[in-house]
């Protein structure tokens, strides 16, 4: 058990494995051999008995399965909240004004895109049949999302010898993303219902609340409230992955009865296995699992396409760059020591890393499947690239700062430069 915990703490292995099922889910949904088989399984409905909650099997995992995904999301802001970098409201500004930037950027470049591209006939007969504008709209809020796992993947291999600070801004800034991605999809796509299943979700809560703060918790009474709480969202109209987070965030985060480890983090403990190794890879499986009846130019310059890949490659980055330098040059607010804010150019750019939330959204945004389809795949191919130009830019970093380091101190006697890097970069951490 200790061996799979270490292999899902590993962020590069985590990136890696859900990269591998994203690839295996095109491949699987493309191949003659495997498309029918694929498509019947994603089609499969599933009910709930004595409810009206049936779905197919890949509404299941992107409803279901995710919101364990979810759970450990509000665990972890939850921690970071009350005891982590998010404690400082100080420490955390640059960071936390740099994500409210990387959401608002994207938006307004997908929609300049996306209009341009519309007015000319060319890119808009490469939309399907009877599309118009108002129903591209809607996907603005898909690049707006960064997702964690696989941004710190790329920081894992690419970043070594580099000052943790760029690291915990870049954990800072994708967290306080994740929160404001739920906050997007809870307002712009939640269909409200009946009142009084909100006041069931109150009530799934303040029992959480009671329940995960006893002396010795009832498993069984707990797993059953997460539930009930999960079918309350549904029935609610708001998306019920949203449920994760609402118990997540309900869940201590600080030691209590005596205990050497806080709750949040002993339960984000037993479940980060279960979501890195099992329900993200599943959900990038079914998520990219797009079916092209053939990929030509024509898929990509489609005016969704365009938008989405453009919003992910150069919003996310501009957004995050603009708004700190905004908030340090003329908010007055403090980086780290040693850092100035055009460090922040790679981690910026893996910033388009959207992946999970963005695919999500993808869903929400969009009831065409042919829509969903094209936004789906720009997703995985802007996020692909700005992954491999976060890599460069990285790797560029590191060498720099190794030169730089090398001409500060040339007659060092005993020390290789890398030793002498290596040094001073641990003495930053």
């Amino acid at each position: 058990m200790n061996n799979i915990r270490r292999l899902a703490s590993s962020d590069r292995v985590s990136g890696i494995i859900m990269l591998s099922f994203a690839f295996l889910g095109l491949l699987l949904a493309n191949l003659p051999a495997t498309y029918p088989f694929f498509e019947h399984v994603s089609e499969f409905h599933i009910g709930i008995p004595e409810t009206d909650i049936v779905m197919p099997v890949g509404h299941w995992v992107q409803d279901g399965l995710l919101t364990v995904f979810f759970f450990v999301v509000g665990l972890e802001l939850k921690q970071e909240l009350t005891t982590g970098s998010l404690s400082d409201v100080r420490a955390a500004a640059v960071p936390m004004v740099a994500a409210a930037g990387g959401m608002a950027v994207p938006p307004l470049i997908f929609l300049g895109v996306s209009s341009m591209t519309f007015k000319i006939d060319f890119f808009a007969n490469l939309l399907p049949p009877n599309a118009d504008f108002s129903q591209i709209v809607p996907g603005c809020a898909i690049p707006t999302a960064t997702d964690i796992a696989f941004s710190l993947t790329v920081l894992a291999l690419f970043a070594k010898g580099l000052p943790g600070s760029i690291r915990a801004f870049l954990l800072t800034l994708a967290t306080v993303d994740d929160l404001l991605g739920i906050l997007v999809i809870a307002i712009c796509f939640s269909d409200l219902n009946e009142w009084y299943w909100f006041v069931g979700i109150a009530v799934c809560a303040l029992i959480w609340y009671y329940l995960v703060r006893l002396e010795k918790v009832p498993k069984i009474l707990v797993a059953f409230t997460g539930l009930a709480a999960w079918t309350m969202m549904f029935e609610a109209g708001v998306h019920p992955t949203l449920a994760g987070v609402l118990v997540g965030l309900l869940t201590p985060a600080l030691p209590i009865w005596g205990e050497k480890q806080s709750r949040s983090q002993r339960y984000c403990e037993i479940m980060q296995p279960f979501s890195v190794l099992v329900a993200l890879p599943v959900f990038a499986l079914f998520a990219t699992g797009i079916h092209f009846e053939t990929v030509n130019a024509q898929l990509f310059l489609s005016p969704v396409f365009l938008a989405i890949a453009s919003a992910l490659l150069l919003g996310k980055p501009l957004g995050v760059l603009l708004s700190s330098w905004i908030s340090v040059h003329i908010l007055r607010l403090k980086l780290p020591d040693g850092l100035k804010v055009r460090d922040f150019i790679p981690a910026g750019t893996a910033c388009g890393i959207g992946f999970t939330v963005s695919f999500l959204i993808a869903s929400l945004a969009y009831k065409d499947h042919e829509l969903i389809d094209i936004a789906r795949f720009a997703v995985l191919i802007g996020s692909v690239v700005s992954a491999a130009v976060a890599s460069f830019l990285l790797n560029a970093q590191v060498k720099r700062r190794k030169r730089e380091h090398a001409d500060k101190n040339p007659t060092h006697i005993g020390k290789t430069h890398s030793e002498n890097f290596r040094a001073e970069t641990l003495s930053q951490i």
